[in-house]
């Protein structure tokens, strides 16, 4: 039974520190003397209260959904990807380059090619930080930060230069955006909403992750290697080349994500000159929501559908109760922060309970004559 309780609150753990994240949140609407019940109905309403608020809340878990699937593979290979945001840009620099280039071909051709770019990109901006890591023993959290910095400067070249959009290069106060995508380059849609087919399409991949991951030989050395890279070498296998290829997945299904916020949401890579510009800042919540998801391909599915509910929930409330932009900025990093503490608190845990067991069980009894058998 006791065994069964520290499972059971292991799995709730995610649950119980955005109850607790809220319940603060709730204390810092009293301080602006607004009523946490009216905001967080409002929340609710905006996120799930019709079929196009569902829709709106499907297309925001969409890459947080994608990244989270990159970051269950690394992580499960003992490697960090903080890098999401570069990769999702490179990928969909490339996607839009090949939507922009090919308007001869097919329209399901050039889908197909574009997504295909986008998660070769993504993973050639993964497997950098993965080749330094493994070969040089270059801190992978530092190369996938740094990465992401040149992703933006690469991306706010273009965009003001190479890829402008042709109707912009003429005016004096130039928009960075490329040209817009032809219709039939574009994913199909569901009904009159912004729903398209890459939501399906993150769903399906959360399924093949989990077959990777757990149903194959390459996804159990990619466990090994996380899980003792001493005994995985021991064992024969390559530690060096499953850790890039950790890294290298999870850039992949980062520069995907890119891709598919172009060509079913966006229509074109339009930016701000930040990351966050593009991208919505879903390289670094797709951690969080794999994290939610005990990084697991399949519970990674209702934890971001959870996050892009409170991205699309967390507009409508500040409409209704009038509350500052801050405080639903603060209201979501309050869920990161709690959601990411109670996974370092989880593994504690975990190890406190693996370090008592042998202490639990009961030894042999010295004090006891030996049984000689004759």
């Amino acid at each position: 039974m006791r065994s069964r309780l520290n499972s059971l609150i292991d799995a709730l753990m995610p649950v119980l520190a955005t109850l607790a994240a809220l319940a603060v949140g709730a204390v810092m609407l009293l301080v602006l003397e607004v009523n946490p019940i009216q905001a967080y109905a409002a929340l609710w309403d905006g996120a799930f209260g019709s079929s196009n608020a569902m829709a709106e809340t499907l297309v925001k878990a969409t890459p947080l959904l994608l990244v989270a699937l990159g970051i269950c593979i690394a992580f499960r290979g003992d490697v960090t990807n903080i890098g999401g945001e570069g990769q999702m840009i490179i990928g969909a620099l490339l996607a839009t380059w090949v939507g922009l280039t090919f308007t001869s071909l097919p329209g399901w051709v050039v889908v197909s090619l574009a997504l295909l770019a986008g998660f070769l990109g993504g993973a050639v901006w993964g497997g950098i930080p993965g080749f330094l890591k493994a070969y040089f023993n270059v801190n992978e959290i530092l190369s996938t930060v740094m990465m992401n910095a040149i992703a933006v400067q690469l991306m706010n070249f273009l965009l003001r230069g190479p890829m402008i959009d042709p109707a912009q290069a003429q005016l004096a106060s130039k928009i960075p955006q490329t040209a817009r995508l032809l219709e039939i380059f574009r994913l199909p849609r569901v009904g009159t909403t912004r729903l398209h087919l890459g939501a399906l399409l993150a769903v399906g991949l959360a399924i093949l992750v989990y077959i990777l991951l757990w149903r194959t030989t390459l996804g159990y050395r990619i466990r090994a290697v996380g899980q003792n890279p001493h005994a995985a070498r021991y064992a024969g296998i390559n530690v060096k080349r499953y850790m890039v290829l950790a890294l290298l997945l999870s850039g992949a299904f980062a520069g995907l994500a890119g891709a598919v916020q172009v060509f079913g949401v966006n229509y074109r890579m339009i930016t701000d000159g930040s990351a966050s510009g593009f991208t919505g800042s879903a390289g670094f919540n797709g951690i969080v929501a794999a994290l939610f998801g005990q990084l697991h391909p399949l519970w990674s599915i209702p934890a971001s559908i959870l996050f892009g509910a409170l991205l699309v929930g967390a507009n409508k409330m500040q409409r209704v109760v009038q509350v500052p932009s801050a405080l639903v900025i603060a209201l979501n990093g309050l869920v990161v922060v709690f959601v990411v503490s109670s996974e370092i608190w989880r593994r504690r845990r975990q190890k406190r309970r693996l370090a008592d067991e042998p202490a639990s069980k009961p030894g042999p009894d010295a004090s006891a004559p030996a049984k000689v058998t004759p």
